[in-house]
């Protein structure tokens, strides 16, 4: 790769950074761009030399790669995305406006720009829409010794060598792929096919989901994927690296879900004032409102409330229990669901087993109540008054029923979102602990009446 360096507009402040950086990785490199702004950034990219530019800008941590690019010159931002990954080209060029990416567009060499137009037709979150074109292959009339020289010739264009796709010389359909080690150890006169892999080799549609390609090469046990058409022609490959960092956003962004909010789709310290509240006054809203019912279920039980004031004491805790059982329940769900551990015709498993679990659980929680009582009341330590038995008895009971509707509401909120073909995610803890809060009230009052009629009510 040419290492010439940019015109050194950067001045003082580029000299700075790679004199304050020498030594460093180019992931310290990146942290330390990220830590500038936008236009200090690119004036120090452009007092850099091309390869050191260029690495930089092939890192997805890179915060403002796009802004920094629209930024530059045509002619420097054509070097730069030239040496880039095109992938990565493709992911930066996605985050700029129509007019500023046509003009990076027109710089770019016609093989590029259709590599790179091909990539971004690809949905988001597909083997397509992540895979690089950017793979080593070679006719499968090739020996060895010709396909190590092509591995030499082109390895610094190419996104990783430690596979060697072997085509069909006719149809350029996906035969064999070889690993980097079979290969140095091979014969140079052989045909390369004597050091292929045997079998199929593993590919994916480029519609994929991520979430099923990163279980294609844990299985497989993968440094690259290859990507193929309907005629098993390649269209590229899928690196574990990729697999990575596009798994660790989507991560990210069901954390954020889950607690609560809206996915931020920035760092935290990057995201404005007005946008976090954007983000976060919705949800809490949303939520308020929900609480407001558990508000009505009380006034509704007001006259009961009334009479037995005791009832009012254990409120917290029934309402926590519920809405702690429903958070495990949707919790553990959710991450099977991504996993891919259940699928969504697996709801009536799901329901015969969080039944008794949510049964033997609230029996468990019910039966630590009952003690409580218990014991405070024969210590002296408070006074339920003459039917504390009974209220013993009502919470014991009240505990087993809110505790298995919380499991179940809680394990079943994932799979109906998922039936809307809404994120389940979006089931957080919150929501759920809110939905079985109001429920869970409606539950307590409705065993109390039952227990307590004729004693205390």
């Amino acid at each position: 790769m040419n290492i010439n360096r940019f015109p050194l507009r950067a001045g003082h402040a580029a000299r700075a950074f790679i004199n304050n950086s020498r030594g460093a990785t180019i992931a310290e490199r990146v942290d330390a761009l990220n830590a500038l702004t936008v236009q200090d950034a690119g004036r120090v990219l452009t007092g850099m030399p091309l390869d050191y530019a260029v690495n930089i800008l092939d890192r997805p941590e890179l915060r403002n790669a796009a802004q920094i690019l629209a930024l530059l010159s045509a002619e420097d931002a054509a070097r730069l995305l030239h040496g880039m990954s095109n992938d990565r080209v493709a992911d930066v060029l996605l985050e700029l406006d129509a007019e500023t990416r046509a003009r990076l567009f027109a710089g770019l060499d016609e093989p590029v720009r259709i590599a790179i137009q091909h990539l971004m037709g690809y949905p988001p979150r597909t083997a397509g829409g992540i895979m690089t074109t950017e793979f080593v292959s070679v006719p499968d009339s090739w020996t060895v010794g010709q396909t190590l020289d092509h591995v030499r010739q082109v390895e610094r264009s190419r996104e990783t060598v430690y596979a060697i796709y072997v085509l069909d010389e006719a149809s350029h359909a996906l035969m064999h792929v070889v690993t980097l080690r079979r290969l140095i150890t091979g014969e140079p006169d052989a045909s390369i096919l004597t050091v292929a892999q045997k079998g199929v080799p593993v590919a994916a549609d480029p519609l994929m989901k991520q979430e099923d390609v990163a279980r294609l090469i844990r299985k497989h046990d993968l440094l690259a994927l290859p990507v193929t058409d309907d005629h098993g022609r390649m269209l590229g490959i899928v690196t574990v690296d990729d697999v990575i960092d596009t798994m660790i956003a989507d991560t990210t962004e069901a954390a954020q879900k889950f607690g609560g909010m809206e996915a931020l789709g920035q760092p935290y310290m990057k995201i404005g004032f007005a946008g976090m509240i954007r983000k976060r006054a919705g949800w809490l809203a949303a939520l308020f409102l929900g609480e407001m019912l558990t508000a009505s279920a009380m006034q509704h039980f007001e006259g009961e409330l009334e009479k037995a004031v005791v009832l009012t004491l254990f409120i917290p805790l029934i309402m926590s229990s519920g809405g702690n059982s429903g958070s495990q329940a949707t919790s553990l769900i959710i991450r099977a669901l991504a996993l891919g551990e259940l699928k969504l015709s697996d709801w009536w498993k799901v329901l015969v087993r969080e039944l008794p679990t949510g049964i033997v659980l609230g029996a468990i929680l019910g039966l630590v109540g009952f003690i409580r009582i218990v014991f405070w009341q024969t210590a002296g330590l408070y006074d339920y008054g003459p039917h504390w038995q009974m209220v013993a008895i009502t919470v014991f009971a009240a505990l087993i029923g809110i505790v298995t509707f919380g499991s179940i509401c809680g394990s079943m909120l994932p799979f109906v979102l998922q039936k809307l073909r809404l994120d389940p995610a979006s089931a957080s803890a919150p929501f759920v602990a809110t939905l079985v809060d109001v429920t869970g009230l409606v539950i307590y009052f409705s065993v109390a009446l039952l227990i307590l009629s004729g004693t205390l009510l």
